[in-house]
């Protein structure tokens, strides 16, 4: 049950993953690695060593941690960019599809 103070529509788990991450944005389309620090169904946190600006749409790909659990597979929009310390910033990702 969620208490008073979280506002939130669904739960967020908290992970400790990595995902490569691809600008769809860019021509090149380039591979990222980076960190799934939580992950709920409209959304996750990213920790990355580099940022990627405001409203770029990217895909997220989340390996299988086991057969039985099937590997994620999402598109979606940076709309949360912290600098955290030096070359570590917290992306918030707004999930638009899973595939």
């Amino acid at each position: 049950m969620k208490s008073f103070n979280d506002k939130r529509n669904f739960y967020r788990m908290m992970l400790n993953r990595e995902v490569v991450v691809t600008v769809i944005d860019d021509e090149a389309n380039a591979n990222i690695a980076a960190t799934c620090r939580d992950l709920s169904a409209t959304g996750m946190a990213l920790e990355m060593e580099q940022p990627i600006e405001l409203g770029t749409h990217i895909r997220i790909k989340v390996d299988s941690s086991g057969e039985q659990i099937q590997a994620l597979d999402a598109r979606g929009k940076v709309v949360r960019l912290d600098e955290e310390s030096d070359n570590c910033y917290l992306l918030g990702i707004a999930i638009e599809e899973i595939d």
